[in-house]
């Protein structure tokens, strides 16, 4: 893999005292805030500049989280803030505890995540919540009691059946089919799959039966290998679901090129710039995926609302998030980004990310 990597990106405006919790200090050196959490929200407060946001994602060089980082970018450059992109090179459970560590001792005012494990980063992320880092996750969430707000790309329910239904509609709703994930620990990817398995069992999934659950942990070369051994273990396999940008191109380059093209199908979560080739030779007859790019922005603007004061992550809060408008805090925190899109070869080629 490639080294890590660490993106500044720096916009004019001078660094402002944050409304985050913990007790920082101001360039003036005057002690303010207080215990985390405990302020109460300001709708009409206006987003400090200079803020200081670390975006970190499960895995750089991952082609899902650059693009959701080029969102973070530009939502960054509308509210003055200075956005730093860092993360691990791999996707293990704890891969991301020291840049977490890093951020608070840092004194940054916001951390953008998508948590590789709900609970391994926990511990960190208290940790620097209580030196005054407000906490978004995104993509993937970490323990509630870790975070300030969990930016959701589309509800559970909807990914997994909308996942379920591509599945059924591609093998003609009967055959086995097999997942292919990313890590055994990914918050989203679990949750998703267990929805998948409450579809499967309806009456009218009744065709569909589930042989496997196979991990290639977001790794391009791994999930490739389990394709192959997915097929190879379960010669009557007809379709293959993978909700993982990584693992569905992974598992398109392999197919495509095998004697499987055309036999067995293939459906996931992925960029239309990764899948675009495969949609059109008929490796894959339908893909979805929310905008990673928006994503990224909207989690960006969360930070900077929480930062800023306007909004501390209690249900029923209202934020403006740039260019998408009017977001309002859900349950637990949660906000969500809107239902994801179908890809196929009729509209792949109007999208560019």
């Amino acid at each position: 893999m490639n080294p890590r990597l660490v993106l500044a990106l720096a916009v004019s405006g001078a660094l402002a005292l944050t409304a985050c919790g913990g007790t920082t200090k101001d360039n003036a050196g005057q002690q303010t805030g207080g215990a985390a959490n405990t302020a109460a929200a300001n709708p009409n407060a206006p987003l400090r500049e200079g803020l200081k946001i670390t975006f970190l994602p499960k895995q750089v060089n991952n082609p899902y989280f650059t693009v959701a980082q080029k969102g973070a970018e530009r939502a960054g450059a509308a509210v003055k803030a200075e956005l730093k992109a860092t993360g691990p090179s791999d996707a293990a459970a704890s891969s991301q505890v020291t840049y977490i560590n890093t951020a608070g001792q840092q004194r940054q005012h916001a951390l953008v995540l998508s948590a590789n494990d709900a609970n391994a980063v926990a511990p960190a992320l208290k940790t620097a919540r209580g030196q005054g880092l407000k906490v978004v996750t995104f993509d993937s969430d970490a323990a509630p009691d870790a975070r300030d707000v969990f930016v959701n790309q589309a509800s559970p329910q909807d990914i997994a059946v909308g996942q379920v239904k591509l599945i059924s509609e591609a093998v003609g709703g009967s055959g086995e089919i097999a997942i292919l994930s990313a890590t055994p620990n990914a918050t989203n990817q679990n949750a998703w799959i267990e929805l998948m398995k409450t579809e499967l069992a309806k009456p009218e999934h009744a065709g569909l039966k589930l042989v496997e659950t196979a991990y290639g942990n977001d790794d391009d070369q791994t999930s490739f290998q389990k394709t192959q051994g997915l097929l190879q273990a379960h010669p009557n396999l007809k379709g293959i679901i993978s909700p993982t940008t990584v693992g569905v191109a992974a598992a398109a380059r392999y197919l495509s090129s095998s004697e499987y093209k055309g036999k067995v199908a293939l459906t996931g979560l992925g960029t239309p710039n990764q899948l675009r080739k495969f949609t059109h030779d008929g490796t894959i007859r339908a893909f979805a995926l929310w905008d990673p790019d928006k994503l990224g922005y909207l989690a960006t603007y969360a930070a900077a609302a929480l930062a800023s004061g306007q909004i501390t992550g209690a249900q029923g809060e209202k934020f403006t998030a740039g260019e998408l408008g009017e977001y309002t805090v859900g349950a637990k925190g949660e906000l969500v980004l809107g239902p994801p899109t179908v890809f196929t070869k009729d509209n792949v080629d109007q999208f560019d990310f």
